[in-house]
């Protein structure tokens, strides 16, 4: 995957990718949630089971989704007492939705930022200006 948006822009980059770096999530996690997608609500042992990996490891996947929005956890009662969690992915459509805003509140700090850049730009090369003038009269 691309290191910056400079490479981003040249490479073949993918939606997968493009969701991986918006979400800040790793490919197991995008695995996990397609997962969930195909195979509906699972526990963290039965999606290690799909994903051919430990419950651990599929327990971490699951709360990076759950950090970023995409996944949800439901607690399912036990008849006998107790009960269990069950990981539930949010619709594609919902889950496009937010990588959109996320993009689109980006795209609007950094445009802010770029306007912000001619005053410090500006402030960067008066300082420059006075440590040269400064160097010239200490010579």
């Amino acid at each position: 995957m691309a290191n910056s948006i400079h490479e981003m822009i040249r490479a073949s980059f993918r939606c997968e990718d493009m969701v991986k770096c918006v979400l800040g999530l790793k490919t197991l996690d995008i695995d996990a949630y397609k997962a969930l997608l195909m195979h509906g609500p699972q526990t963290a042992e039965k999606l290690g089971e799909i994903l051919n990996r430990e419950r651990s490891t599929a327990y971490r996947s699951l709360q990076n989704l759950i950090a970023c929005g995409i996944v949800y956890r439901e607690t399912r009662s036990i008849d006998s007492g107790g009960y269990y969690y069950e990981y539930v992915a949010i619709e594609p459509q919902e889950m496009k939705q937010m990588v959109k805003k996320n993009v689109d509140e980006w795209y609007n700090q950094m445009n802010e930022l770029i306007e912000k850049l001619d005053d410090k730009v500006s402030v960067l090369v008066m300082r420059m200006d006075d440590e040269e003038a400064e160097r010239k009269n200490l010579n």
